[in-house]
């Protein structure tokens, strides 16, 4: 007999049955900016977006009004501000406060964005500003359903009467572009209200459109530190919510209902991005660390390692100094243990499914297909309600084939399937979503149950095929959420997927979508749509070199300058192959100096990760501003270089370094610049976090000494 294969999170009134005619999913406006700016610019004239209107019908319908000031007030950011700013090069003037709206879930997602300044750039276009070229318009780019779209607003914001504005805000309040994103992907979904309820995975995708993995903290894998560490040091976002209560399980959320306040700092119900981790070495060993922050700019953890915590007293000055910043900012540490206690879900969203394969830097292959669920044709919903309906849902042959480059068996393949259901109405939060889920079948079932004829035809599995054969996955839970994700490690083969809702009859759009080393993907069925496939390939440069790292520090857990100057001077780069590294060993000591926190005299894989992923940066920053290929920067290179790493140095300072670690031309080469760009990045990250007033530090004699000798 078939087992009962549902396993529902919560109970919920019953979805009402497909209307007559399918309602399609509502495409966005698409409106086109470039010539919009155009016209605005050659009209002299700002732009009005008459699509997404300085409007309260823009705000919403529901609890959002009863929020609002009487005396709304739809402004320009030039009216607020004398110097208003689009964007800030530096990472910590990107920081954002939540406003009225309830929307952590979103603010926790683009917390996490920022810390990766080129996904960020594909989200929000760079070259835009409230100087060169203003008119008034803006634009962001989100994943949309399977393909990239622009969303064009006007920059009139909702402020109240003392100008503050209602929603999203940047922690400098001169900076505008998080309200102005909000903006826009209030305009994506129909109104600011309908950003209410969501989850941080959703926000994930949209700005990536990338794969979640979702990890049940309370059910965590022994292996949670090695995924962490993965995702932190490749291009991954991460994002995570805390238990709503005792008795309600983890759901789509807003903060509404839930702006209560614990007793140990943290909100019930409520997202924080992931913004790093750290193991620290304590006086009784190792500890590791998980850094958050509330989406709110305030309110945090009041646990151990919290702002106040006596287990910084365990750590040695530097470590202490670089790590623990005494500031109400929302931002904190706590350990793995009291995260895996007090949170509920990690989510983690990689650009290319790799985190749960450990197969860096390779080729993946991605396809993806629309299909939709059509009342009295293909809504045969789940096999649980044993109503002979399931075979007419749509049906996916999938060919997984072997790869010979794997590192793991060829007998098994690393697949992730996602599907994700589309809302048929322009708001987003109007319509429930319904509870989906997908079977996998495999073909070593299939190919005596019928010849190979039948398969070549590509007619659908009949009904009696899925009374007598048991699915892949066994135990699929269907959920009441935009997206169902699954990893799967599966031999070469041929599987079916078949996409269902738990109901019969219930209507909606939806996309699948296939990641592996390498298939091939179709429909069953006469109507055989197209299927889009494309193969991704993680390009940065950081990924290559991983496996490398890894298995050096496996034989030294713990390097000497002289080692770190032998790998540095030995990586050949991809992108930049006449480049070559020539770090002295003078260098080395001085890096070794400012990462060694804990006064070793050597670096761990954790501090050399630090070091890599600074100078993977640092080298774009050098290419980019080395105009005449010569491997050094002069002095008006060199202050360009400082300004576009985000950091404000004065001439003085500039001139100054430029003496330190220039030639006696006052040439920068490469590893100058990097030994000069470290000091300058840990004395600042050291000063802000000592500082009580941003002017001015008390240090003991011996933090003193530490911090100036030994760096």
């Amino acid at each position: 007999s078939m087992p009962f294969l549902l396993c529902l999170k919560k109970k919920k009134s019953p979805v009402p049955l497909g209307r007559s005619i399918f309602q399609k999913h509502t495409p966005p406006i698409q409106q086109n900016y470039q010539a919009l700016l155009e016209s605005c610019l050659k009209n002299k004239r700002l732009f009005t977006d008459d699509t997404f209107p300085a409007h309260i019908s823009s705000i919403g319908t529901g609890a959002l009004l009863k929020k609002l000031p009487r005396n709304l007030q739809w402004k320009r950011p030039h009216a607020l501000h004398k110097s208003p700013v689009f964007y800030a090069a530096n990472r910590k003037q990107l920081d954002l406060c939540q406003g009225l709206v309830e929307n952590c879930w979103f603010l926790a997602a683009l917390g996490a964005l920022t810390f990766h300044q080129d996904i960020l750039a594909a989200v929000v276009p760079q070259n835009q500003s409230f100087e060169r070229k203003y008119a008034g318009i803006f634009h962001f780019r989100f994943w949309h359903f399977g393909e990239w779209i622009d969303v064009v607003v006007d920059d009139r914001l909702p402020v109240n009467e003392a100008g503050e504005l209602l929603f999203v805000s940047s922690v400098y309040k001169n900076v505008f572009w998080g309200a102005l994103l909000e903006k826009a992907y209030a305009k994506l979904y129909g109104s600011y209200e309908d950003l209410q309820i969501g989850q941080v995975s959703e926000a994930l995708v949209d700005f990536t459109g990338g794969v979640n993995t979702r990890i049940k903290l309370a059910e965590a894998p022994p292996d949670l530190w090695a995924m962490l560490t993965r995702a932190t040091y490749s291009r991954s976002l991460m994002g995570c919510q805390t238990h709503l209560g005792v008795y309600f399980p983890s759901v789509s959320f807003s903060c509404i209902q839930t702006t209560k306040v614990l007793k140990n700092g943290l909100v019930a119900g409520h997202a924080y991005t992931v913004t790093g981790i750290r193991k620290v070495t304590c006086q009784y060993g190792p500890e590791n660390l998980v850094r958050l922050r509330n989406p709110w700019g305030k309110i945090e953890w009041k646990g151990d390692w919290s702002d106040s915590s006596y287990k910084w007293e365990l750590l040695s000055p530097k470590e202490k100094i670089l790590l623990r910043k005494k500031k109400e900012d929302g931002e904190f540490w706590m350990s793995l243990r009291d995260f895996k206690i007090h949170f509920v879900d990690l989510v983690i969203c990689k650009l290319t499914p790799d985190l749960m394969s450990q197969e860096d830097g390779k080729k993946w292959m991605y396809s993806w297909k629309s299909g939709r669920w059509v009342k009295g044709s293909t809504a045969g919903g789940s096999l649980g309600f044993c109503n002979g309906n399931f075979w007419m849902n749509p049906q996916y042959w999938l060919k997984v084939l072997p790869v010979e480059d794997s590192k793991k068996s060829p007998s098994v393949c690393s697949v992730v399937i996602s599907l994700m259901q589309k809302h048929s109405t322009k708001h987003r939060n109007r319509a429930p979503h319904l509870f989906i889920g997908f079977l996998l079948y495999k073909n070593t079932i299939l190919l005596p149950f019928f010849p190979e004829q039948y398969q070549e035809s590509n007619r659908k599995l009949p009904p009696g095929f899925f009374t007598r054969h048991q699915p892949v996955n066994k135990h699929q839970v269907f959920l009441d959420e935009r997206e169902v994700t699954c990893d799967f490690h599966l031999e070469p083969c041929v599987y079916v997927i078949v996409p269902c809702t738990l109901e019969p009859q219930q209507e909606s759009e939806f996309i699948l979508r296939v990641f592996s080393r390498k298939h091939v993907l179709r429909e069953m069925g006469g109507n055989t749509s197209f299927t889009l496939s494309k193969e991704i390939v993680d390009r940065y440069e950081g990924k290559i070199w991983e496996d490398f790292f890894t298995k050096h520090f496996e034989r030294n857990p713990e390097i000497n300058a002289v080692q770190l100057q032998r790998i540095l001077n030995n990586i050949s780069w991809r992108h930049f192959q006449s480049f070559r590294l020539n770090f002295s060993l003078d260098s080395c000591q001085g890096i070794l100096a400012l990462l060694d926190l804990n006064a070793t005299g050597t670096l761990s894989i954790q501090e050399f990760r630090v070091l890599w992923k600074r100078l993977l940066f640092y080298l774009e920053v050098f290419q980019k501003r080395d105009a005449n290929r010569s491997g050094k920067l002069d002095l008006v290179e060199l202050h360009a270089a400082v300004r576009e790493t985000g950091i404000s140095l004065s001439n003085e300072v500039c001139n100054l370094m430029a003496i330190r670690y220039g030639d006696p031309g006052l040439q920068i080469s490469f590893e100058s610049f990097v030994c000069f760009m470290l000091r300058v990045e840990i004395m600042g990250e050291a000063f802000r976090n000592l500082t009580q007033d941003g002017r001015g530090i008390y240090l003991r004699e011996s933090e003193w000494m530490m911090m100036t000798l030994y760096s």
